[in-house]
């Protein structure tokens, strides 16, 4: 069972193991459908797509973030059609080094899937290796997914005030409010400390060594418990990556503030801090 991280001769050897969904996430924030674009023109074969956007949001209910997290019965519908059930391993990826693939992995653990992967390098690392591929849309006999949803994992907005250690994973001219360019107001939520999720990577795209990824991260962690530690980011998609890095670094599972800078700004009235200072 892949739980974290997979390599692309891994997932190579295993494209026609009926036991396996490979699943492409590429997106673009700029370009809504670009990702779905190249994944027509160009996809590991075997994949189904999955858009940010139409599949891993939906309405909001738990939060109001841009990325709204969908419910547990709208979760178990998605899955189910992708082929997912609780025998498939589930490989995602994406062109972003695995920022939009990091919020699939997430949810299908939240909803209680283990075997669930994400390509380390992505469809840069799949293509660089002359691996095969195939042009089109392909789609999975549809499946029954059985989970539940781990609630204590999940941080809404009434909660954060409470939360012993909050981590703000973008970048670090984002959260000091030097710049904003997706958000209405600059900042970061007071308290919180950055770790930018790009950290995890190395100058090649791919994640760092466990012990590396373990070394940067319990310097901002320090005697916190995995349960006290809760990542945000804009909208609730690319902290998932310090999640998978934590867990890949043998940290545990930390939680998620789903709702994140997009929500938290939306209210005039919420507190904002700036600069260097949490």
């Amino acid at each position: 069972m892949y739980k974290t991280l997979i390599e692309t001769a891994v997932l190579a050897k295993h494209l026609h193991d009926p036991n396996w969904v490979i699943v492409d996430c590429r997106f673009s924030l700029a370009d809504t459908e670009a990702g779905e674009r190249a994944y027509q023109e160009a996809h590991i074969p075997g994949a189904v797509y999955a858009h940010l956007d139409r599949d891993l949001s939906g309405p909001p209910t738990t939060d109001n973030g841009r990325h709204p997290l969908p419910t547990p019965a709208a979760l178990t519908t998605l899955f189910g059609r992708l082929g997912i059930d609780r025998q498939k391993q589930v490989i995602a990826y994406d062109d972003t080094n695995g920022m939009i693939a990091a919020r699939l992995w997430w949810m299908l653990r939240y909803m209680g899937h283990e075997a669930v992967a994400v390509l380390d390098g992505g469809w840069q690392a799949w293509v660089a290796a002359s691996l095969p591929v195939r042009s089109g849309a392909e789609t999975n006999p549809a499946t029954l997914f059985v989970g539940s949803p781990k609630t204590e994992w999940l941080v809404r907005l009434t909660d954060v005030p409470h939360v012993s250690l909050l981590i703000d994973a973008r970048d670090p001219a984002r959260y000091r409010g030097e710049l904003e360019t997706i958000d209405p107001k600059a900042g970061h939520i007071p308290g919180a400390v950055n770790y930018f999720y790009q950290e995890n990577w190395g100058e090649n795209g791919r994640y760092l060594p466990p012990e590396e990824i373990r070394r940067r991260l319990q310097a901002v962690i320090g005697n916190h418990q995995p349960e006290e530690v809760v990542f945000y980011c804009g909208s609730g998609v690319s902290a998932c990556v310090n999640l998978l890095a934590m867990e890949h670094a043998g940290l545990g599972n930390g939680r998620l503030y789903v709702g994140s800078w997009s929500e938290w700004c939306r209210d005039p009235n919420r507190p904002i801090a700036t600069g260097n200072t949490p």
